[in-house]
């Protein structure tokens, strides 16, 4: 009797992971730094514009419309120590990010307290930080969505590409 529900829940369990998997469907981008003493990291779903423009993909956010730069669960940025974004402080921890299209047609990056939810799943009360991103053209537009960080001159910049749109932000 024992061993058959041991057999039926590992059953469950396999069944139950194929799922998560399964839905999983894109590939799995990661980008990591080292910024003085502080680990920075984000991991996230890589959709592809399979023909289409960025811009038939994104013109349908309404204003202040928020992206979930990715796919599938929700994009995660960690950093193991406070960052500044220009004036704006981001405390230590994990966090959900996306990009916010502000009526006038500018960028934000929007720090939420939630994560690892599915990705459309952005509640506006969790949302612990915004900062303004700026936008140019990627030099060498990718498919699929790309999230970088690097490290220039012992600051950091977070750059978020998809075709040829490329948003940024430098940090510290």
């Amino acid at each position: 009797m024992e061993q058959t529900f041991r057999r039926i829940t590992t059953l469950a369990m396999i069944v139950a992971l194929a799922g998560i998997v399964y839905a999983q469907r894109n590939p799995r981008g990661k980008a990591k730094i080292e910024l003085g003493s502080r680990s920075i990291s984000v991991e996230y779903g890589q959709p592809s514009l399979r023909g289409r423009t960025v811009y038939e993909m994104l013109n349908k956010l309404p204003p202040d419309g928020v992206w979930r730069l990715g796919a599938d669960t929700s994009t995660t940025f960690s950093t193991s120590g406070d960052l500044m974004f220009g004036e704006t402080k981001v405390p230590k921890g994990v966090y959900s990010l996306w990009a916010r299209r502000e009526t006038d047609k500018s960028w934000k990056l929007v720090l939420n307290s939630q994560n690892g939810q599915p990705g459309t799943q952005h509640n506006p009360k969790l949302d612990v930080v915004e900062v303004a991103l700026k936008e140019s053209r990627a030099a060498d537009p990718p498919d699929e969505v790309t999230i970088t960080l690097t490290k220039p001159k012992k600051r950091g910049i977070i750059a978020i590409e998809w075709g040829d749109l490329r948003l940024s932000a430098e940090f510290h």
